[in-house]
C-alpha cells in the first residue's frame, strides 16, 4: 500500500513506465492510422472512375472515421505526456461500506491499465475524487450517477511531482491543503493564469460541481480565485456532460483581449478546448449590425478619470439603474398601446375593419412587434381573399404589406429611443451627434429595444455562458444577456472592484435580473499577503474578506520631490526586480496617459505597455491602467502618482484599490506633493 516515501518514489517509477508504454501504443496506432489512411486515398484515387456516388460518400465517410480517431489518438498522446510530467498530486485510501481500503491516486486526467482493465489514475472531476476535496480522514461519501457511496477514508496523502521526481509528500489528518496552499502561494506568478487543481478548498469545489444551478453568480473578494474556479467549474461540466456540450458550445464574455489571453492556458491544462471568447463591445458591435460608432467602457472610464462632468455622470448613472430597465419596459407598453394609427384597410372593394386587425395584432403578443407586421399581413390577405372569393393579384398582395406599417409611427429603433427621452420628459439624457455616435451607457439600452422590437437569435447555439467581471456591467446589459442567452450562466465578479461606481452591480442586483440564481460568496483571499491585504482594506473597507495567513514585507509609501525623482526611483525599482528572482512586475497608473509618460521614460526590452488594444499578456515588467489590470496578478506591483492631485474621485478610489489588489507579494506606492486622501488615514 506504498506506505514509505520510498515506496511511494518506487510506484511513481511504475506508473512513469506504464505511461511510456502507452504513448509506444498510441505512436504505433498513430502510424497504423496514416499507413491506412494513404492506402485508402491511393485505393480511391485508382479507382474513382469505376466507383459510383454511394462508394464515393462510403470511402469519404471511411476517410473521416479514420482522419477522426488519429485526431483522439494525438490528443490522448499530448494526455500521456503532460502525465509522465507529474502523474498525480493527491491520494486516498478509501474503504467502501464493508470493504477494504483501496488507494486512489487522483491527477489531471484519468489513466486506465489497459491489461488489468483498471483505473490506475483518477481524473480530478471522477465522482470519486470529490472526496480529497470534501472530506478529511474518516466517514465520508461520493454521489455517482447510480446514488451515494459511502465509506472511510484512511489515508489522504498530498504530492508534488515536477518533471517526472516526487519533490515531497505530505500526510494530514487536518486540512491537507494548507502546507501545499501555503508553498503554491508563495511562489512566484507565470505569465498566465495556472490550474488549481492540487490545491481547490471544499468551498470552492462546492461551486466547480454544482450541476443544479441555472444561473450561478459568484460574488468573491480579490483574490479569491474566482474566474479560476468558473474555468475549472466549466471543465468539470465538459466532463460531465460530454455527451451533449462539447467547448464550441460554451462563450466567455470576457473583459478585454488581455484578459482572455491571460486566462487561455487554464482550460487546455485541464485537457480542454479552447472556448470561444467575446468582449462586450464586439458582442455591441455585432447586434448592432455596425450602423453605429460608438464608445468603448474603456474611453467610457477615461473619461471620467480625466475630468469631471456632472452631466455625463449623470446620464450614466440614471442608464445603469434598475429604474432605467423597468422605464424601458412600460415604454414597449406604451408603444404597443398609443403609436399605431389604427383605420379600416381598403384592398379593391374589401374593407378590412379595425377590429379585425387589432385582434390579429393581439394574437402575436409574443412575437416582437416589429415582426408582426408580416405575420398579419398574411392573415389580411386570406381574409381578402376569401371576402372576394378569389385569388389575389401582386399588387393587392403588396398593397396588404405596404399598408400595414404605414398604421405604425416609427419604424427605427433609434428613433423610438429618441422618443422614449421625449416620453419620461428628459430628452436632454441622450447625447447624440450627426455621425450617431452612441455613448457607452446607450449601447445596450438601444439593443434591449431592439430585441425587444425586432427579435435576435444570433446565440441560440450557446450551451452555456460565463461573465466575468460583473460587476462592470448594468441591469439593462444582463437583461440583453437574459434574452440573448437562454441557456446555463455562471457570472463571476467582486462589487469592490468596480473601475466605475456609477455603474457598478452587485449580487443582489444581478438576482433581480436571474431570481433564479444560485448566489455564492467567497470571502477568503488566497493573492495578497495579510500585510498588502490589511493595506487594501483601508482604502476600501470589507469586514466579511478572510485573508489566508501568509506574511511578506509592509507595502512602502514613499514620498519624493517631483515626478521626475518618482520615475527614476521606478527605474531603480525595476533593476532590483530584475534580480530579484520574481517573475512579474505591474507598474499600475490611473491613466492611459500617465501609463504612456511612465512607459516613455521606463522603456527598456524587458518593459511592456499594455493598453486597450493590446492582445496579449507578456511576462516581466508592465505598465498599465488598474481598469485593464483588472483579474490579473503580479509578483510585485508599483503604483505611482498617489497623489492627492491623482486620486481624488470615488472613480479614483475604486481604481487605487484594485491597483493595489493585483500584488501577491510586494506593494509599493509612489508620489510628490502630497499623499492621497484615501491612503492618509
Amino acid at each position: 500500500m506504498n506506505a514509505t516515501q520510498q515506496e511511494e518514489k518506487e510506484y511513481l517509477e511504475v506508473i512513469k513506465e506504464k505511461l511510456t508504454l502507452a504513448v509506444r501504443r498510441v505512436d504505433d496506432a498513430v502510424k497504423q492510422f496514416s499507413d491506412e489512411l494513404r492506402e485508402k486515398k491511393r485505393y480511391i484515387h485508382e479507382h474513382q472512375s469505376g466507383m459510383d456516388d454511394a462508394d464515393m460518400v462510403a470511402a469519404g465517410q471511411s476517410i473521416n472515421r479514420m482522419a477522426f480517431t488519429g485526431e483522439a489518438a494525438v490528443t490522448r498522446k499530448r494526455k500521456l505526456l503532460k502525465l509522465g510530467q507529474s502523474p498525480y498530486f493527491g491520494r486516498l485510501d478509501f474503504a467502501p461500506q464493508g470493504q477494504a481500503a483501496v488507494p486512489v491516486y487522483i491527477g489531471i486526467y484519468s489513466f486506465l491499465d489497459e491489461q488489468q482493465r483498471r483505473n490506475l489514475i483518477y481524473d480530478w472531476r471522477a465522482p470519486i475524487s470529490s472526496l480529497f476535496y470534501d472530506f478529511e480522514l474518516g466517514e465520508a461519501s461520493y454521489v455517482t450517477p447510480g446514488g451515494t457511496i459511502r465509506g472511510a477514508i484512511e489515508l489522504k496523502r498530498q504530492y508534488k511531482i515536477r518533471d517526472g521526481r516526487l519533490e515531497f509528500m505530505l500526510d494530514s489528518a487536518v486540512n491537507i491543503h494548507d502546507d501545499v496552499l501555503q508553498q503554491e502561494l508563495a511562489k512566484s506568478s507565470d505569465d498566465k493564469m495556472k490550474t488549481i487543481v492540487a490545491t481547490i478548498q471544499r468551498d470552492q469545489n462546492a461551486v466547480i460541481r454544482n450541476e443544479d444551478a441555472t444561473v450561478m453568480v459568484i460574488q468573491g473578494v480579490a483574490g479569491s480565485g474566482k474566474t479560476s474556479i468558473a474555468l475549472h467549474r466549466i471543465a468539470f461540466l465538459l466532463y460531465r456532460y460530454r455527451e451533449t456540450i462539447a467547448a464550441k458550445d460554451i462563450l466567455i464574455i470576457s473583459p478585454n483581449k488581455v484578459f482572455a489571453d491571460y486566462i487561455s492556458n487554464v482550460l487546455p491544462e485541464l485537457g480542454e478546448e479552447h472556448i470561444p471568447e467575446l468582449g462586450m463591445e464586439e458582442l455591441a458591435a455585432d447586434l448592432l449590425e455596425s450602423h453605429y460608432t460608438f464608445q468603448t467602457f474603456f474611453e467610457q472610464v477615461q473619461a471620467l478619470l480625466e475630468h469631471h462632468d456632472a452631466a455625463f455622470i449623470e446620464r450614466i448613472r440614471f442608464k445603469s439603474s434598475f429604474e432605467f430597465l423597468s422605464k424601458l419596459n412600460q415604454f414597449l407598453l406604451h408603444i404597443e398601446n398609443t403609436y399605431f394609427q389604427w383605420a379600416d384597410l381598403r384592398v379593391g372593394r374589401t374593407v378590412v375593419p379595425v377590429a379585425f386587425l387589432q385582434q390579429k395584432f393581439r394574437t402575436y403578443h409574443r412575437v416582437p412587434l416589429l415582426k408582426r407586421f408580416a405575420l398579419v399581413a398574411n392573415d389580411v390577405r386570406a381574409y381578402v381573399r376569401d371576402a372576394a372569393g378569389r385569388k389575389l393579384t401582386n399588387g393587392e398582395k403588396n398593397t396588404i404589406g405596404d399598408a400595414l406599417p404605414r398604421l405604425f409611427k416609427l419604424h427605427s429603433v433609434l428613433d423610438l429611443y429618441r422618443d422614449f427621452y421625449r416620453w419620461i420628459g428628459r430628452p436632454e439624457l441622450l447625447k447624440l451627434d450627426q455621425r450617431l455616435h452612441l455613448e457607452y451607457a446607450d449601447v445596450f439600452a438601444l439593443i434591449y429595444l431592439r430585441i425587444r422590437l425586432e427579435g435576435l437569435t444570433a446565440y441560440d447555439q450557446v450551451k452555456h455562458l460565463l461573465v466575468d467581471e460583473m460587476q462592470d456591467y448594468t441591469p439593462v446589459q444582463y437583461a440583453v444577456l437574459s434574452r440573448l442567452f437562454p441557456c446555463r450562466k455562471t457570472i463571476l465578479g467582486d462589487v469592490s472592484q468596480t473601475v466605475n461606481p456609477y455603474s457598478a452591480s452587485s449580487a443582489e442586483a444581478i438576482e433581480r435580473v436571474f431570481p433564479q440564481a444560485d448566489v455564492v460568496r467567497l470571502l477568503r483571499s488566497y493573492r495578497s499577503t495579510l500585510e498588502i491585504t490589511a493595506f487594501a482594506q483601508r482604502i476600501t473597507p470589507n469586514p466579511d474578506i478572510l485573508p489566508l495567513e501568509r506574511h511578506g514585507p509592509e507595502p512602502a509609501v514613499v514620498r519624493y520631490g517631483n515626478q521626475d525623482e518618482e520615475l527614476q526611483a521606478i527605474q531603480e525599482l525595476i533593476q532590483g526586480f530584475q534580480t530579484s528572482g520574481s517573475h512579474s512586475l505591474g507598474i499600475i497608473c490611473k491613466t492611459l496617459a500617465q501609463a504612456k509618460r511612465a512607459y516613455q521614460v521606463l522603456q527598456a526590452p524587458t518593459v511592456h505597455l499594455l493598453t486597450d488594444e493590446s492582445t496579449t499578456f507578456k511576462e516581466g515588467v508592465i505598465i498599465t491602467t488598474a481598469h485593464l489590470a483588472k483579474g490579473l496578478e503580479f509578483d510585485e506591483v508599483i503604483v505611482p502618482f498617489a497623489s492627492a492631485r491623482t486620486f481624488k474621485t470615488e472613480v479614483d478610489k475604486s481604481m487605487l484599490y484594485v491597483a493595489c489588489t493585483r500584488a501577491m507579494h510586494r506593494l509599493t506606492l509612489t508620489y510628490s506633493g502630497e499623499l492621497t486622501g484615501f491612503l492618509s488615514a
